[in-house]
C-alpha cells in the first residue's frame, strides 16, 4: 500500500518532529554555535517584521544573515580542515557542506550588495522577498557547522515542517506587524 497505515503515520511524524526539534536545539547545546545561531535568530525576526513586498531593506538583511552563517561555516570547515586553508581541491567542492556554503556566500552577497545599491541583477528580485530564508540557515546551521550530518530524514524535516512554522510565525507576528 502506497499510503502508511495511521499507527506508522503517526510514528513517523513523531519522528520527523524529533529530528526537527534536534536541529533546533543543537545549536544551544554548544556554546561555540550560539555566536552563529544567535545573529540568525534575531535576523529572522527583523525579517518577518518588515513589510512582505519586496524591499531593499529585506535584501540587505538576507545578506547579512547569509554572510554570517556562510562565515561561520568557512571558519568551521578550516578549523576541521586545516590542510584546506593552502589549497581547496575540487573534490571539497563537491562535498554537500562545502557546496552548500559557497552558495549561501554567493546569495548573500549578491543580497546585501543589491539592498546596498538598491538595484537588482536581473532576475535577481527575489532576492528582496527573502524574509522566510533565515528559517532556512536555522535548521541547516547545526548540519553545516558539522555537529549533525545531511540526511534525507533532516531534510524531509526542513521541508515539511516550513509551512506550519512559516504560518506560525506569520501570524505570532502579524499584531507588531499592523502597529507600523
Amino acid at each position: 500500500m502506497f499510503f502508511p497505515s495511521r499507527p506508522e503515520y503517526k510514528r513517523r511524524v513523531g519522528q520527523l518532529w524529533t529530528t526537527f526539534a534536534e536541529l533546533l536545539l543543537t545549536p544551544f547545546r554548544h556554546v561555540d554555535l550560539l555566536w552563529g545561531i544567535g545573529p540568525l535568530y534575531f535576523g529572522w525576526l527583523f525579517n518577518e517584521l518588515t513589510s512582505p513586498k519586496r524591499s531593499f531593506r529585506t535584501a540587505i538583511q538576507t545578506g547579512f544573515s547569509f554572510l554570517w552563517a556562510g562565515a561561520h561555516w568557512t571558519y568551521q570547515h578550516f578549523a576541521a580542515h586545516p590542510e584546506a586553508r593552502h589549497q581547496l581541491t575540487p573534490q571539497a567542492l563537491l562535498a554537500v557542506n562545502v557546496s552548500v556554503t559557497v552558495l549561501v556566500i554567493l546569495f548573500g552577497a549578491a543580497a546585501l550588495f543589491s539592498g546596498l545599491r538598491r538595484k537588482y541583477p536581473p532576475y535577481g528580485s527575489f532576492l528582496g522577498h527573502t524574509r522566510f530564508s533565515n528559517y532556512f540557515m536555522i535548521t541547516i546551521f547545526p548540519i553545516q557547522s558539522r555537529y549533525l550530518d545531511w540526511s534525507w530524514e533532516r531534510l524531509l524535516a526542513i521541508l515539511l515542517f516550513a509551512a506550519p512554522i512559516w504560518l506560525l510565525v506569520h501570524l505570532a507576528l502579524m499584531p507588531a506587524r499592523k502597529r507600523k
